[in-house]
């Protein structure tokens, strides 16, 4: 069985409705899976694949005072895991996700799924978008 770990922030709540909706399309896929606040993250050897969730914030940029710190931390565990990226957005045109994914090619990271956006709350649209994307990480 795959063990994943769904890690994320969210300062509104619609950055963990995704992490919920990743979660249960993980679990339905028969996947292990921790769902962790950036805060709870005590390194991630243990599991084979990694959800990774943040909201836009300010110009467009990942929230740098949990999430970001958490992300530097872990970065170099990642390389080799499965990954795939969650969030949402107010404002602008998604870029905040674009220099993420940038980010994780400069690293090293390759990317497992397509990266999953909502613009404000989540609809059914990206909810069904989000369990996609945790059964994916499940293969």
């Amino acid at each position: 069985m795959n063990k994943l770990a769904v890690i994320y922030w969210s300062g509104t709540g619609n950055t963990r409705t995704m992490a919920e909706a990743v979660a249960e399309g993980a679990r339905e896929a028969g996947a292990d899976v921790s769902l962790l606040t950036c805060a709870e993250v005590n390194g991630i050897s243990a599991y084979d694949a990694v959800a990774l969730g943040c909201p836009a914030m300010g110009a467009e940029e990942l929230e740098d005072s949990e999430f970001l710190p958490m992300l530097e931390g872990i970065e170099p565990a990642l390389i080799g895991k499965k990954v795939a990226l969650f969030g949402s957005y107010g404002w602008g045109d998604g870029e905040w996700m674009r220099s993420w994914e940038a980010r994780c090619a400069e690293k090293g990271i390759t990317l497992a799924a397509a990266s999953v956006m909502a613009n404000e709350a989540p609809d059914e649209d990206a909810l069904a978008a989000c369990r996609a994307l945790g059964a994916e990480l499940t293969k």
